[in-house]
């Protein structure tokens, strides 16, 4: 079963939320915070393989909740998935770059608040298909100043960087570019190893900060 923790300041969808997801297989939801505070200390004390969090609380906002459960100088960090009301927020970027795996839009359907839960933990990350672009094209502009890979990336690495900058989960990178699912994984961690991100949202930033987002894409490589 996969553990989860619900944080919204808002009973009716913390309700909402916790009944979506009890009906999911494989899903158990072991507890409920009102406030980023009470989110922050249960996640510590119950240790849940996801905390769903609310971007917008009192006491620590979301941003500051994914910082302490997930940031860089966590030793144990706890997969976060932020669920926000808006589509271009600001907060949400920040939500990521401070560890979340994802983030999604309230309105989402059980099957892809379920799908995201499950992405992040088992390490993965799921980001809202109808905000990916939006939202990383607003806050990722190219830049001069981007930070160089380690070694530069093969060609099937930037062809599987581009599709996942896109949003493009792992099953639909190999459908695309008649790869195995193993074969994708192995690349998208010699991705993340190059680049020196934690995981495929950061490189999704990454992306779209050095202009490599959406370029073309060979099957043939």
């Amino acid at each position: 079963m996969i553990r989860v923790i619900v944080a919204d300041d808002q009973e009716p969808v913390r309700t909402g939320l916790r009944l979506l997801l009890a009906a999911q297989p494989g899903i158990e939801v072991v507890g409920e915070a009102a406030d980023g505070v009470e989110a922050a200390r249960l996640a510590q004390r119950v240790r849940p393989d996801v905390a769903l969090v609310d971007i917008r609380m009192p006491g620590l906002n979301g941003i500051e909740v994914t910082s302490l459960l997930a940031g860089d100088r966590v030793a144990d960090p706890i997969a976060v998935v932020v669920i926000t009301t808006f589509d271009l927020d600001e907060y949400v970027h920040g939500a990521l770059r401070a560890g979340a795996k994802g983030f999604l839009l309230k309105e989402s359907g059980p099957h892809l608040i379920a799908e995201a839960v499950r992405a992040a933990a088992h390490g993965d990350a799921l980001i809202a298909p109808q905000v990916t672009l939006r939202l990383l094209g607003e806050f990722s502009r190219p830049s001069r100043k981007v930070r160089e890979p380690s070694a530069p990336l093969t060609a099937r690495e930037e062809d599987v960087l581009a599709l996942l900058a896109l949003g493009f989960t792992n099953t639909e990178i190999g459908a695309r570019l008649f790869l195995s699912l193993g074969t994708v994984k192995v690349h998208i961690a010699g991705v993340l190893a190059k680049l020196g991100v934690r995981n495929r949202v950061e490189a999704a930033m990454w992306a779209y900060e050095s202009g490599r987002a959406g370029g073309d894409v060979s099957r043939d490589r």
